[in-house]
């Protein structure tokens, strides 16, 4: 039978028995009756067992230390886990700053009204990061989860029959015999890679007619194994000329596994075969229905008779039942097909088909994947979230030009005095000296020689500045014929 098909064989299993126990190397000896099986000391025991009238510190000198290497592994450790959380941490106030680096100043949305558009498409971009935030969750608990979809998996049986040949060369010719074709295929495959049609079945059995060909040569099997390479069918060839009866064994292979329940457990829930955790579902949810929930202890359950019949106890705790279940689980139904192996040239282009339920993975579970690993879409909003970060970076050096030149432009003298003792506090500050305005009056620096030619400077230009008042003072009062008095 071809794909790692063979027949059944007989064999023993050779056990042997260790008279050593279980975690104890060979030539190891038990320790005297009364010693202590661990080490001392807080990581076994409260606290250390000290006998009276021996001292402390005779008791914490026989305690292991820590291996050097121990401890720089645990060293390392912690530097590392300090690394990740500093960068996270990083990582958070780097997204938050972002954040904040796109909002515009209240001033400036004072001075351009349209600048509320804007800030409208932030409002609506945070509420749309965080829908995308936690669809991406749901994504991926529900990959966690098996996707499966129900499909149609045709089966095609088919026979061909080769006759004896009494001038045939080699022994196969001369004696007659039949060949039996078992293949499939998945109807609506839209899937770009087929799959094959041995990975839909754990084992395939075909029963062959007893009678004919003997107890120990009448089963053809094939088992799935860890090594086992996929095939697109099955072929069975044997000697004969006579019409025979075969039955075929398909045992689907379930992923993830489901059990056949027990007919009393059915007949309960209500189903035949199904998965561990649907069963365990459908348990609590006729437990809520039914309100077999101890009130007053919620961890138990008060079984009713149908309980009692099945599980064989009066009250049981919901955690046991996984473990009880164990004995009310048994193997999924074969699929069991009886065929006819014709040997009449008539029925030798006759296939039969049969259509199969099987389930495949949904082909949203790849989309879902490729969704969660794109990284084309993120580059893209990166690359415009730092244009948009640019952009407001030089709004706002543009705000600051804008209050410069109204400041001065309103009052330059006050605003140059500002700007110096807004300077002269920020020196100091970044200088750290406090500064004494006194000390400060008297410094060397007025005593520098510019300073004599500074002054004469200035009283100079006081003096100019005061005859030209004068002078146009003189000129008014003349032309409006005023004297002085």
């Amino acid at each position: 039978m071809h794909g790692d098909c063979r027949q059944r064989g007989r064999g023993s299993h050779d056990g042997s028995q260790h008279s050593c126990r279980p975690g104890m190397p060979s030539g190891a000896r038990m320790p005297h009756q009364g010693a202590p099986m661990g080490p001392p000391g807080p990581p076994y025991v409260g606290s250390p067992s000290v006998r009276p009238g021996m001292p402390q510190t005779v008791m914490e000198t026989t305690r292991k230390r820590t291996a050097p290497q121990q401890v720089q592994q645990q060293q390392v450790q912690q530097q590392v886990q300090q690394q990740q959380q500093a960068t996270q941490n990083r990582a958070r106030s780097a997204k938050r700053r972002k954040m904040a680096d796109k909002i515009l100043p209240q001033r400036i949305r004072e001075l351009v009204p349209e600048s509320q558009a804007y800030m409208d498409l932030l409002a609506f971009e945070r509420k749309l990061d965080q829908t995308i935030m936690r669809k991406r969750v749901d994504i991926q608990e529900a990959l966690k989860r098996p996707m499966k979809q129900k499909r149609k998996l045709r089966l095609y049986i088919s026979n061909t029959f080769n006759p004896a040949k009494s001038d045939a060369d080699d022994s196969d010719g001369s004696i007659a015999s039949w060949e039996l074709r078992v293949e499939g295929k998945l109807l609506d495959d839209l899937s770009k890679q087929k799959r094959k049609f041995s990975s839909f079945f754990k084992s395939l059995v075909i029963e062959l007619d007893k009678d004919l060909y003997g107890p120990d040569n009448h089963l053809v099997e094939w088992h799935r194994t860890p090594t086992t390479q996929e095939t697109d069918g099955f072929q069975v060839k044997r000697p004969g000329d006579v019409s025979v009866r075969c039955t075929l064994l398909l045992m689907l292979d379930y992923q993830p596994p489901q059990f056949k329940l027990d007919p009393r457990l059915a007949r309960l829930l209500g189903i035949h075969t199904q998965t561990r955790s649907a069963i365990i579902q459908a348990l609590w949810q006729y437990i809520k229905t039914n309100k077999l929930q101890d009130s007053h202890d919620k961890e138990y359950i008060n079984c009713d008779k149908y309980f009692q019949q099945i599980f064989d106890c009066p009250r049981l705790k919901f955690s046991e039942i996984p473990q009880r279940l164990t004995n009310l689980l048994l193997p999924p139904d074969p699929i069991v097909i009886n065929h006819i192996i014709s040997v009449d040239p008539n029925d030798q282009k006759k296939t039969a088909c049969y259509d199969i339920d099987v389930e495949v993975e949904d082909p949203l579970k790849g989309q879902m994947s490729s969704f969660l690993l794109s990284t084309a879409n993120q580059q893209e909003i990166t690359a415009l979230d730092n244009k948009i970060h640019e952009t407001i970076e030089s709004i706002n050096q543009l705000k600051i030009q804008r209050d410069f030149m109204l400041s001065f432009s309103k009052d330059p003298k006050g605003y140059i005095q500002d700007l110096l003792r807004s300077q002269s506090r920020d020196l100091k500050v970044m200088t750290d000296v406090v500064g004494n305005p006194e000390e400060e009056r008297r410094a060397e620096f007025y005593h520098e020689p510019w300073s004599q030619e500074a002054v004469s400077r200035y009283f100079y230009c006081k003096c100019v500045f005061f005859l030209q008042i004068q002078q146009r003072r003189q000129e008014l009062e003349q032309s409006l014929g005023v004297r002085n008095t």
